[in-house]
């Protein structure tokens, strides 16, 4: 499994995420993230899914909130203005459950894997 970030543009928080998502590595992501935001203020996060094979050891995931002292997302949500997701159609359903999109104050949108500008467009849009 793989995980990289970086910032572009001191806003734009891309994250590439190959192979099996496994839970320290995915604690590990979001701790770093959420010391960016705490200095970049508003951000736009963008992930691209390459050759993504989907979640290690799903019964760890059932605590991951309790594991992390609460809920990264509930700390992080208010300073995210979107979110985009970029991979195999295949994946769209169970990333969108795994985001909570519709359940966030967060725009999340689900892009397919030779849809990279589409979502870059969106995230820069004002809608």
């Amino acid at each position: 499994m793989s995980i990289e970030w970086k910032l572009e543009n001191n806003n734009l928080i891309l994250i590439h995420v190959s192979g099996k998502l496994g839970i320290e590595e995915h604690r590990r992501v979001l701790s770093e993230i959420e010391s960016i935001i705490q200095k970049a203020g508003k951000v736009k996060l963008l992930i691209l899914l390459n050759d993504f094979e989907g979640w290690k050891n799903p019964e760890d995931w059932e605590k991951v909130d309790e594991l992390e002292g609460g809920s990264a997302m509930d700390r992080m949500d208010p300073h995210i203005t979107k979110f985009a997701i970029v991979g195999e159609e295949q994946w769209r359903d169970r990333v969108s459950f795994f985001t909570l999109k519709g359940l966030r104050p967060v725009p999340i949108e689900y892009f397919t894997e030779d849809q990279e500008e589409a979502a870059r467009q969106w995230l820069d849009s004002d809608s």
